[in-house]
């Protein structure tokens, strides 16, 4: 049902119960999920757990109810629950993406300035650069030697571990230099250098600290300076997921936008109690933040060979129309975080269309940005057969739009999808503080994202 006030006054005992126990377990996930590629390792686990298996390994023809996987290059994944109809008929798909805003480490990052060794960064995605500067931080990612040899790194978020940090400059010195600045000139993306250590290695000359960090890192993690030309190592906050507000019925977390999508769809599909009419789809994938761009980004064709593969189970001989019919009879969820309501700052909101904290998840028509620019426009007959979908299983759920007409706007993989001919519309849960360090979530939107999800596997024909 379409909600028209907070959901708390809607639900019963046993529904907050179950919302508690989902969102303990969407917290311990996202407290191991740090990046894309620990989210996609994750949730293969636990699907193997499950009974999934890798759709290579699959023998024989279409079995209705078999889970398989289809992992590309360790940081987008899908994963399926083959229907009773061939997928010559058509998917449902729920698609998220799990990248993250983020500080990238530069090629060659190390280095020593003022006997302070620091990493230097680039930032990933749309950030604040002031959010960044004196919190704790943690180092997550792989490097990958010459030989092929691949060393994970992950630091910081364990009690025993350190934390790396990017110092900021005190209010007594800042006046000049960053106070009377706007806040894009304050804190420049140049100045976002991690400090990773300051003891220099004894009988050392030249760059004593920098060289004692390569000496701690080679005999921890078995690397040189070289290998970081060959690595993926992301700066990314050492928070843990916590319950926010004294009636702990907030969520706050790094990188819910998108993982808080991503999460209720992969658990929608994992908890699928019978096998869907149509082959039931989940897409994890990777650059959302950056355009979806790069053969991991939805813009790629790994859906394409995805689908293709479930095509050949009961037509081994297709032909590139039947991969396009496939497409044109496929429905999907574009599921990417929107803004709620804050009261502090609801000036950017035009209210009777903006999101709200504990009324579910929201269903965006479109996207975009100042007329629409950029943005998938979902047809008004598939909005009806999704808001069937959620009202025949209760789902609380709301409607809105990204902010005021002419104040900004936002995107999501929506429109790559209906690109290539599926029905798509935007949903997602609604967030305060997208893009911090810290954003912050409902554990009843969570909930209901997820039972939307199911509503959506089961009842989309």
């Amino acid at each position: 049902m379409i909600n028209w006030k907070n959901g708390h006054l809607k639900v019963d005992e046993t529904t907050l119960s179950e919302i508690e126990s989902f969102a303990k377990d969407y917290m311990q996930f996202m407290a191991v999920a740090k990046t894309e590629r620990e989210t996609v390792t994750q949730s293969i686990k636990e699907a193997r757990e499950k009974g999934f298996r890798n759709l290579d390994e699959l023998e024989g023809s279409w079995r209705p109810g078999e889970k398989v996987y289809f992992e590309n290059r360790k940081k987008s994944v899908v994963f399926a629950v083959l229907g009773q109809k061939p997928a010559t008929e058509g998917v449902n798909i729920v698609v998220a993406h799990v990248d993250a805003p983020r500080l990238d480490l530069k090629p060659r990052p190390l280095k020593e300035d003022e006997q302070i060794a620091i990493l230097e960064t680039h930032y990933y995605g749309g950030i604040k650069n002031f959010h960044w500067v004196s919190t704790p931080l943690a180092l997550h990612g792989v490097v990958v030697k010459t030989d092929g040899t691949v060393v994970e790194i992950a630091v910081g978020d364990k009690d025993e571990d350190p934390v790396l940090v990017i110092p900021d400059i005190l209010p007594h010195l800042g006046r000049k230099i960053q106070m009377s600045k706007t806040m894009d000139e304050a804190i420049p993306g140049e100045s976002l250098d991690v400090v990773i250590g300051s003891v220099p290695l004894k009988d050392e000359e030249k760059e004593p600290v920098k060289k004692f960090i390569l000496k701690l890192l080679n005999d921890t993690y078995g690397i040189t300076e070289a290998d970081f030309l060959s690595a993926e190592l992301e700066i990314v906050p050492a928070l843990k997921p916590r319950e926010v507000g004294l009636d702990r019925a907030l969520i706050g977390a790094y990188a819910q936008d998108d993982r808080v999508c991503g999460y209720t769809a992969f658990r929608a599909l994992l908890d699928l109690a019978e096998v869907p009419e149509k082959t039931a789809v989940v897409i994890l994938a990777d650059k959302e933040e950056v355009g979806s761009m790069g053969n991991t980004g939805m813009r790629s064709a790994f859906i394409d060979k995805f689908l293709s593969k479930l095509i050949a189970l009961t037509k081994p001989s297709f032909s590139p129309l039947d991969l396009y019919e496939a497409w044109n009879r496929t429905k999907v969820l574009s599921a990417d975080v929107t803004a709620a309501v804050d009261p502090i700052w609801k000036s950017v909101h035009e209210m009777q269309n903006a999101a709200r904290m504990h009324y579910g998840p929201v269903l965006t028509k479109y996207t975009g940005s100042r007329g629409k620019g950029g943005a998938n426009d979902a047809h008004a007959e598939f909005l009806a057969q999704v808001r069937e979908a959620f009202d025949k299983e209760g789902v609380i759920w709301q409607m809105a739009e990204l902010g005021k007409v002419d104040e900004g706007g936002g995107g999501t993989v929506a429109l790559f999808m209906a690109d290539r001919g599926a029905d798509v519309v935007d949903i997602g849960v609604a967030l305060w503080g997208m893009h911090s360090l810290f954003e912050v979530s409902s554990k009843l939107d969570v909930y209901y994202a997820y039972k939307a999800n199911q509503a959506f596997f089961k009842h989309l024909k």
